[in-house]
């Protein structure tokens, strides 16, 4: 696993190493405003603030079906 930096910008690999979830629940989690939203750095890369991912692992526990 690797270590979260405290601000800047990670991919969505790095993002799934530190929030257990795949790749679809977490797309359907940003869908729905449980995850927070991508930052486009590039017509192809798409990346999140390192400061948001912090704040979601901080969070309590939510169970997915509240």
């Amino acid at each position: 696993m690797i270590v979260l930096p405290s601000t800047g910008f990670i991919r969505l690999p790095a993002v799934l190493q530190h929030i257990p979830v795949s790749k679809s629940t977490w797309w359907a989690g940003v869908k729905s405003g449980r995850y927070p939203k991508p930052v486009k750095l590039g017509e192809r890369i798409t990346a999140w603030r390192v400061e948001d991912i912090h704040a979601l692992i901080k969070q309590p526990m939510i169970p997915a079906d509240k």
